[in-house]
């Protein structure tokens, strides 16, 4: 399988979610699994197949997170050396040529990515467009909405 790139940050959060499902979500499953085989008859007990079906989701997952936790490359973006560029983890300030719209975004992992917090896929189109520039440069992102031209102001490290 191939290295799963995670920042620090990333990374923490999955070991949070798997520890949460192994000492929470799973006892949790197994008490509603007695308590609904207590009920007697489980061929016509909802509750029954709504604990097992719960309890399926709960192993795939802990499976799921353990895998990306073993294939993870953890990249902490304050030890980058990458003299200015845009490089997974850095965080990057953007202008909207058109608009003048400036905004901020990470450049973290698939499992991270979250827009809200101004967190994007190294996968996205605006990720891709980006790697590899300095400050100063100029993104075109092939964008759905069509071909988008961000100046980048500033590329951290944090």
């Amino acid at each position: 399988m191939n290295k799963i790139p995670l920042t620090v940050a990333g990374a923490e959060k999955l070991r949070a979610e798997l520890h949460r499902l192994k000492t929470v979500e799973r006892p949790a499953v197994i008490n509603a699994i007695a308590e609904a085989r207590a009920q007697g008859d489980l061929s016509e007990n909802a509750e029954y197949d709504a604990a097992k079906e719960r309890q399926s989701f709960i192993e795939g997952r802990i499976k799921e997170v353990e895998a990306k936790l073993a294939n993870a490359q953890i990249i902490d973006p304050k030890e980058l050396d990458a003299d200015g560029r845009c490089v997974f983890g850095a965080t990057v300030d953007l202008e909207d040529e058109e608009s003048g719209e400036t905004v901020t975004y990470q450049i973290v992992g698939d499992d991270e990515a979250d827009i809200k917090e101004g967190k994007i896929s190294i996968s996205s189109p605006i990720a891709r467009a980006l790697i590899g520039k300095y400050a100063g440069d100029t993104a075109e992102v092939h964008a759905p909405g069509g071909i988008r031209r961000y100046e980048i102001l500033d590329v951290r490290y944090e």
